[in-house]
């Protein structure tokens, strides 16, 4: 993205209130949004040695083949969404020099790469009552034991479609939804998490 574009989250309002349900050291859900990062959806061939090199030498991460995982690197990581289909997330502002990147390492190839960036924002959710605030509105399993710390999984919370990650045991877990969807997303947190309290990271 351009340097002389005025960037906004789509959560700005949301994330400058003044308001606190709770404080951090009380709420059973703490919510910080992560906006700003550089989503590129990929898609090629996961059995191309070419393919994956490519995407290798570019992002500097091997493409997560098994289902529903994360790969983590020092600048980017990657998200599986199908057999031939990931995430690409990179820091703020680094949307344009993967896309251009990409496309030119994998010229000739059979693939696609569009730049998500604009169209999405990502919260990161912790605390002890995270799990029992999303099973109000999502129907997957979101124990441990069936969704670990490196999982992702796509899904729908309270009819929003999300692409949810496993971070850590604390628990912690970021939640990547649509830019149009972020705000009524931001709400039903709020109205799910009443009864335990949330609180808003700075």
């Amino acid at each position: 993205m351009s340097d002389s574009m005025h960037q906004e989250s789509p959560l700005v309002e949301r994330n400058t209130a003044k308001r606190r349900q709770a404080s951090a050291a009380d709420a059973g859900l703490t919510v910080r949004e992560r906006p700003y990062r550089a989503y590129i959806n990929l898609r090629g061939d996961a059995t191309s040695s070419e393919f994956t090199g490519a995407v290798r030498k570019v992002a500097g991460i091997e493409l997560p083949t098994e289902p529903n995982t994360v790969v983590e690197g020092d600048e980017c990581r990657a998200f599986w969404l199908g057999p031939d289909e990931w995430y690409i997330v990179g820091a703020p502002g680094r949307e344009d020099e993967l896309v251009e990147a990409l496309e030119n390492a994998l010229a000739g190839q059979h693939f696609a790469v569009n730049d998500l960036t604009s169209g999405l924002t990502t919260l990161e959710l912790r605390g002890p009552r995270l799990r029992d605030v999303l099973a109000k509105g999502c129907t997957l399993d979101l124990h441990p034991r069936s969704f670990a710390a490196g999982q992702c999984a796509q899904t729908l919370v309270a009819h929003a479609g999300v692409l949810i990650r496993h971070v850590d045991d604390t628990p912690t877990f970021e939640i990547t939804v649509r830019r149009s969807f972020a705000d009524y997303f931001w709400v039903w947190l709020e109205d799910a998490a009443l009864e335990y309290g949330m609180a808003v990271a700075e």
